[in-house]
């Protein structure tokens, strides 16, 4: 019983040891060095410039330029500011409404003022 044992062992080490060489071997042509992978790439990606202090305490909103943006980060204590009581998330991706199920316990990373702003940033109404 034994040696069948040991049979089988070894049998199944030199067999997978010749799959794994006939897999190298087949994605390398003959007689050519494999090709060094790409990545990472071989420059760094361009740092953004620095962002100007703040002057404020970190209560107050940041409020949207005229126009520009559709949203604001939210308070400090994590509620939304007056006028933009939609919460958006960022892990799920999700926007919820005030009164809906989970609204209360949502921590945002965004606060919308509408619902349209959040679509066009890519988020979807909560189910419930």
């Amino acid at each position: 019983m034994m040696t069948m044992l040991r049979r089988v062992f070894w049998l199944a080490l030199l067999g997978g040891a010749g799959y794994a060489g006939w897999t190298v071997w087949r994605r390398t042509p003959a007689g050519a060095p494999a090709a060094a992978p790409e990545w990472p790439p071989s420059t760094p990606p361009p740092t953004p410039p620095p962002t100007p202090p703040s002057t404020g305490t970190g209560d107050e909103p940041t409020e949207p330029a005229a126009g520009g943006d559709r949203w604001v980060a939210p308070l400090a204590d994590g509620s939304c500011p007056d006028g933009f009581p939609i919460k958006a998330n960022d892990n799920s991706g999700i926007f919820h409404l005030p009164g809906g199920r989970f609204y209360d316990r949502t921590v945002p990373e965004r606060c919308y003022a509408r619902t349209d702003d959040c679509q066009a940033d890519g988020y979807r109404a909560a189910k419930s």
